[in-house]
């Protein structure tokens, strides 16, 4: 679920003639004449996307399996992630060049033909390409929509417009997952893919269409507030550096270990490239918003993914269990979301911050209790939920306050340095979390010793959150 893009000036540029009267404005809502077919248009593929997201994940290991390449499963699995990097930067200074239009149809475009490539994948290898293109046009399409927004409402219609792109998850989040799994077991997994690429096909088009004539190029910025473009060959670097620290996890020998160091290395050195200058500090403005991105995805998709793995490895849960889990997270997400928007709208946004940072803190004390084996396994289950609902608080708070802190014109650049570091903040924070667990379980602890611990290391980025939230304040709030 994407954030990280949301701005204090709209980035259109159209002529005070095109501008409806102020009186007008201020009575408009995402479904009046003037925003409908921008509002529905966006709707329709962050429908699709978050459709094709979910419904494949449980196809993989399927997939995996029919073509023996099991071991490399980790690779397959974080391909999208580490693509998605890629994909961001693409995105977000396409879009400040020529408007969002262009990247966001090339997204969707792309999103089909790679899952053609997947459904007809003959090797893993195969496989895990096609997984990487998906998260190349995910990408694409995740900060092209939000500069998007950006670009063609107006500040106060923003925080409804992305509540709106979160709620677009609700039905995919309910259906798609148990839809695909029986698809794959009573036909075949290629099928998930071949459906979901007849599927986009024409929000695809239609999308195309929608945007013409609506999103035009971003409003130049002033020379001395456009960084320079990072080159392709950083955005690839980091992408790769992703890929291989994915590649390294999937085994403990020296082998994986050197491809583990080499993407680690890559990380470190480019990284820094694609993030505004003082991220790392937490500068206050655009950097430490960015930061806080990073940390809060960190943390809540690292309990996405340790949380179920701990309920069927070791509590011995029912996949039905897991999966209500997911499902439950994705409607706490949306209705939060939801919440902030309307109801607490006149809240300053860093405080909303501070607020989902706590929840957070929260839903990581609630799984590590949660690991006793004298407590029911769903409670550990309920850790997701309540994860969610800081989510739903703080993630399109974050992209609000973006979109504050960017110059005018570098909507797509806010965008995609967010959505860089989200993608980074779960490889960080899931790869840290894991490493802890390894070494408690080879240091002869019990497996629940091991998912306390690294549940516990996650409280630190959500304390770090609640003490940086205030760098990230919108000017004059």
């Amino acid at each position: 679920m994407t954030d990280s893009h949301k701005r204090s000036s709209s980035g259109s540029p159209a002529t005070t003639a095109d501008r409806p009267p102020a009186h007008s404005e201020t009575a408009e809502g995402l479904f009046s004449r003037t925003y409908a077919a921008a509002t529905s248009g966006f709707a329709a593929v962050m429908f699709l996307t978050g459709l094709a997201a979910l419904a494949v994940v449980p196809t993989l290991p399927t997939a995996a399996r029919d073509l023996d390449g099991v071991p490399l499963f980790p690779l397959v699995a974080g391909c999208f992630v580490a693509a998605s990097l890629l994909g961001g930067v693409l995105g977000g200074h396409w879009a400040d060049r020529a408007g969002a239009q262009r990247p966001l149809a090339a997204g969707m475009v792309l999103a089909v033909a790679t899952l053609l490539v997947s459904a007809a994948s003959t090797s893993i290898w195969q496989l895990a390409a096609g997984r990487f293109l998906d998260g190349l046009a995910g990408g694409m399409v995740a900060v092209s929509i939000n500069a998007a927004i950006g670009q063609a409402y107006p500040d106060r219609l923003r925080s409804r417009a992305l509540a709106l792109m979160s709620a677009c998850w609700i039905i995919p989040s309910l259906v798609g997952p148990p839809l695909a799994g029986l698809v794959a077991e009573w036909w075949s997994w290629r099928a998930v893919f071949y459906g979901l690429a007849a599927l986009t096909v024409l929000p695809a088009l239609a999308v195309v269409a929608v945007l013409r004539g609506r999103s035009s190029p971003a409003a130049p910025a002033q020379s001395g507030d456009r960084p320079s473009r990072p080159a392709l060959m950083v955005a690839t670097a980091v992408s790769v550096g992703a890929a291989l620290g994915q590649y390294g996890s999937s085994g403990w020998d020296l082998h994986h270990l050197l491809f583990a160091v080499g993407g680690l290395a890559l990380l470190v050195v480019f990284t820094p490239r694609l993030l505004p200058p003082g991220t790392w500090c937490a500068v206050r403005g655009l950097p430490a918003t960015v930061l806080l991105r990073g940390l809060s995805s960190g943390v809540f998709f690292t309990l996405e993914a340790l949380v179920p793995l701990m309920l069927v490895t070791d509590r011995d849960v029912a996949p039905v269990v897991t999966g209500l889990a997911f499902t439950g997270a994705a409607v706490a997400w949306a209705a939060s979301s939801w919440l902030q928007s309307r109801l607490l709208e006149r809240v300053p946004r860093h405080r909303l911050v501070v607020a989902g940072a706590l929840v957070l803190a929260v839903a990581v004390v609630v799984a590590a209790v949660g690991t006793l084996p004298v407590m029911p396994a769903s409670l550990a289950a309920s850790a997701m939920v309540v994860a969610a609902v800081g989510m739903g608080l703080l993630a399109p708070s974050l992209t609000v306050l973006s979109l504050s802190h960017a110059p005018s014109g570098r909507q797509g650049c806010a965008s995609s340095a967010m959505q860089t570091s989200q993608n980074l903040g779960q490889i960080t924070v899931l790869g840290v979390s894991s490493t802890l667990f390894n070494a408690c379980v080879g240091a002869g602890s019990t497996e629940p010793v091991g998912y306390c611990a690294a549940f516990g290391l996650l409280l630190a980025p959500c304390i770090l959150a609640t003490l940086l939230a205030t760098r990230a304040r919108a000017r004059g709030a």
